[in-house]
């Protein structure tokens, strides 16, 4: 990222352990999201992203062969992400999700709403879920042409929050206790 113009920094409250899983949630704000999660988490994980994107001419192509892709209309894809979802965990990978569910158009916007999916897979999983700010990344390089600059481009790895003995019954709570994890953060930015 430092060849783009891009300075990563990272501060984390709470270290990765080696061969552990994870479910890695950030804010989404920028294209750069998938290169600063790369530099933020060392352990090995897999992304779960929209299959339309793997429609995508050429970035498609790597897309499809390198993240675990859902249809959100489609039942039997969301079942097929928990099946796919356990085989990665079983091999020691962390997953992440981008709870936000895409990039928000409105540049306005601090953290749109979170799905669930993530925090559903990691009650089911019983692996702590890892909130994870991006501060600069909407700046840096946000999804609109002629905007951006190079700079920093700073992350904060939150405390993890942990699953163990949570149900879908406190999904909601979990979901909503990550959020506020994240923006509480954002809006306390300098």
């Amino acid at each position: 990222m430092l060849g783009m113009g891009f300075y990563p920094k990272v501060v984390r409250d709470e270290k990765f352990v080696r061969g552990k899983s994870y479910m890695l949630v950030s804010n989404h704000t920028s294209m750069t999201d998938i290169m600063m999660m790369l530099h933020v988490a060392k352990n090995p994980f897999v992304f779960v992203g929209k299959a339309e994107l793997a429609k995508l001419p050429l970035f498609g192509f790597f897309y499809k062969r390198t993240c675990i892709l859902v249809d959100r209309g489609n039942a039997r894809s969301r079942k097929e992400v928990f099946d796919q979802a356990q085989r990665r965990l079983s091999q020691g990978m962390s997953i992440c999700i981008f709870p936000e569910g895409g990039v928000p158009n409105d540049l306005s916007l601090v953290l749109d709403t979170f799905k669930d999916g993530a925090f559903r897979l990691a009650i089911d999983h019983q692996i702590p879920i890892v909130p994870i700010t991006f501060y600069d990344n909407k700046e840096r390089f946000p999804y609109f042409f002629f905007k951006g600059s190079p700079g920093k481009m700073r992350a904060r790895v939150h405390n993890f929050i942990q699953t163990l003995g949570l149900t879908q019954d406190d999904k909601r709570a979990l979901r909503d206790n990550t959020r506020e994890v994240i923006l509480g953060e954002l809006e306390k930015r300098d």
